[in-house]
Formats: structure tokens, C-alpha cells, sequence
């Protein structure tokens, strides 16, 4: 097993890069309740703890580092949201302590994370759910129904004006405007892009085509931004555009129910659970570890099918206990009751149920010194 390094290393992303931005960080911190197990643990641990990765975790990682360091005040917690893909690698090349990801180490990470980690490799735990929210910008509609093939449609560059018959069919008494679609995309390889294509591959797999990747398929030419403020922002000044992003984001722009079944269902934190609900673990990984696989085609009445479930990617073993009670302590303070409470407050993403929270404190207490 290769050393394990991540103590007090230096981190290949400098201090500075790591700070985290001011977006929720108002947010109240929910106190905790005196003797319930499901709040979050009061700890003293020290030093600090550096992560990167999924920016559509920004706004729960402000909160979560808010609560975190006032139960443990010499404590820090630094993160840079650069996105799922660049935290995945910072975290395998040992320059952070942990990722913040939209999607799940691949096979090929996971076994890469040995090398690091120890022979358990890493531990994905979901610690952010949230539905992606379909989000344009029409002035005078904030609500429009969509069918998964109109929405691959449209993505896929096939739909190009916003009164085309199959979008204003679905949306009877709606004055839809002679407007060209203006398509917006991530830029950067991004687990919300992953999740986002994933959905359309299974609900409208005779439209969309492409492969399943964080990565935007080269072959559809639109417009393109950086990063979750990204493509919020380039969508909200361009009329006519449309985008997908983490829901937390979508501010004033109008928003798509999607159907599912014979109902468009809105999104919401409700439905976003639900769908996570009857998700199944994915196979081939450590006894603690918590990637799920989701059911994007499901018919499940009130789930909404295009949900991100963001995860913490920690290693099964670091190289010092002043480490491992760290991660511990953080691991433990975001899935903690407490700590979800805090952060929907702050992103309005859906808090994990009980069950996964059960599970996510076993796989953190596993976490363990390097032998």
C-alpha cells in the first residue's frame, strides 16, 4: 500500500484556492438537541481539513463548515468547489483530505483509491441530496410541463424554438413566445452534467444517444459556462435559454415539472427523497460503502426522477488518529440530523432519511488508522 499522506501534508490546492465564498454562509445554525442520538456529536477535535470538488455542494459546505467549526473552534474546514471531476482527481493524486462529488468514484477511481487508502479503498457517503432542476429563462413563464423526450429533444439541439407543437402541446392555455432555444451546458467535467445525462439515456434513451459521462458530448455545439454560478448566470442574462442545475441555484428562473408516469411532477425536496428511495447499491464495492444507483425511467408516483445525490469521499483509513478523529467528527456532523437541518436551511436540499443516516454513521465509524 502506497504511504498514506494526508495528515498534515501540505495540499496540493493552496490555502487560498480552498476558501470557501460567502454564498449561505448567513445561514442559522440549528442547535442541537441535548441527548439525541441523531444530533450531532460535540466534539473538540482540532486542525484542519481540506476537501474540493462539487460546487453544487457550495452552499451546504458554508453551512456545514459554519456549524462544524462552532461546536469545534479549533477546527477547520477548508473546500474549493471546483467541481466533481477536479475534486475526484485532487483526492486520488492526495492533494485533499476528502471530495465533495455528484457522482460516485467509477470503477476505475474506486480501485485507484487503494493506492491511498488501503486495500478498502475509499468510502463514497451520500451527504447532499437535491433535484436538478430543468431552469429557463422566458419572461412571464415559471412553470412549463415537460416529457423526458421533449427535454432530451431540446438538450439534444432536435427541439430549437420555444413554440415547437411538442413543447406547447403539454402545456395547453400557455403563450409560449416565437423564440430560439438557447441551450446552456457546464463547461467542466461535472457530476450534475453526469446525473443530468444519466436521466435522459434512461427516460429517453431514442433521443439521447450519447454517452453517459461528466463531460458534455462534443457533438451537440451550444453554449457553455463554468461551474454551477455558471450557467445560472449566462442562462438568467440570455432570453430564451435553458439550462439544468442543482436547484439550490435556480433563483428566479422559471422551472420545469417533469413528467413521470401520467403526472409532471414538480421538484422539491419531497420528491427528490422519494426517488432516492428506491434507489439500489451499486456492486463491487467495500461492505460500508453507500453508492447508489439510481432509477431515472421510474414511474413512482410524486418521486422526481432527475435528483443528484452529492456524496463525501472519504478514506477507509488515514495515517494518524488525530486524522481519522477529524474526519470523523466533520463525516459525521454533515449526515448528523443537525447538520442536514442545517444545511436545507442554507441550500434547500432534501435531507437524508434515517436510514441512510444509520448507515452513513456505521461506514464513518469504520473509518480507521492505516495499519
Amino acid at each position: 500500500m502506497k504511504a498514506l499522506r494526508f495528515g498534515r501534508a501540505a495540499a496540493v490546492i493552496s490555502v487560498a484556492a480552498l476558501a470557501l465564498t460567502a454564498c449561505g454562509s448567513d445561514a442559522a445554525v440549528n442547535p442541537g438537541t441535548e441527548g439525541d442520538a441523531s444530533a450531532a456529536p460535540e466534539s473538540t477535535v482540532s486542525g484542519t481539513l481540506t476537501g474540493a470538488g462539487a460546487s453544487s455542494q457550495n452552499a451546504a459546505m458554508t453551512a456545514w463548515k459554519t456549524g462544524f467549526e462552532e461546536l469545534n473552534p479549533e477546527a477547520t474546514i477548508q473546500y474549493s468547489p471546483d467541481g466533481s471531476g477536479a475534486g475526484r482527481e485532487a483526492f486520488l493524486a492526495e492533494g485533499v483530505q476528502f471530495a465533495g462529488s455528484d457522482a460516485y468514484l467509477d470503477d476505475e477511481e474506486y480501485e485507484a483509491s487503494k493506492e491511498i487508502c488501503g486495500p478498502d479503498g475509499a468510502i463514497n457517503i451520500p451527504a447532499y441530496v437535491s433535484p436538478i432542476a430543468v431552469a429557463f429563462n422566458l419572461p412571464g413563464i415559471q412553470e412549463l410541463n415537460l416529457d423526458a423526450n421533449t427535454i432530451a429533444s431540446i438538450f439534444a439541439g432536435e427541439i430549437t424554438n420555444w413554440n415547437d407543437e411538442a413543447i406547447a402541446s403539454q402545456n395547453e392555455g400557455v403563450e409560449l413566445p416565437d423564440l430560439p432555444i438557447t441551450v446552456v451546458h457546464r463547461a467542466d467535467d461535472s457530476g450534475t452534467t453526469e446525473n443530468f445525462v444519466e436521466y435522459l439515456a434512461a427516460a429517453a434513451p431514442d433521443v439521447w444517444t450519447y454517452e453517459v459521462s461528466g463531460d458534455w458530448p462534443a457533438e451537440i455545439v451550444a453554449e457553455n459556462a463554468q461551474g454551477t454560478n455558471g450557467v445560472v448566470s449566462t442562462t438568467s442574462s440570455t432570453e430564451g435559454a435553458i439550462t439544468y442545475t442543482d436547484a439550490s441555484a435556480v433563483g428566479d428562473l422559471g422551472q420545469a415539472l417533469v413528467k413521470v408516469g401520467e403526472e409532471y411532477v414538480p421538484l422539491s425536496a419531497e420528491a427528490a427523497s422519494r426517488a432516492v428511495e428506491v434507489a439500489e447499491p451499486v456492486e463491487g464495492r467495500s461492505e460500508v460503502d453507500m453508492s447508489l444507483e439510481l432509477k431515472r425511467d421510474t414511474t413512482e408516483s410524486g418521486a422526481y426522477p432527475i435528483v443528484l445525490v452529492s456524496y463525501h469521499i472519504y478514506c477507509s483509513a488515514y495515517e494518524d488518529q488525530e486524522t481519522v478523529d477529524l474526519v470523523k467528527a466533520f463525516a459525521s456532523y454533515a449526515v448528523s440530523e443537525e447538520g442536514q437541518a442545517t444545511a436545507e436551511s442554507s441550500a434547500g436540499n432534501a435531507p437524508i432519511s434515517e436510514a441512510l443516516r444509520e448507515q452513513a454513521m456505521e461506514a464513518i465509524d469504520s473509518i480507521q488508522v492505516a495499519s
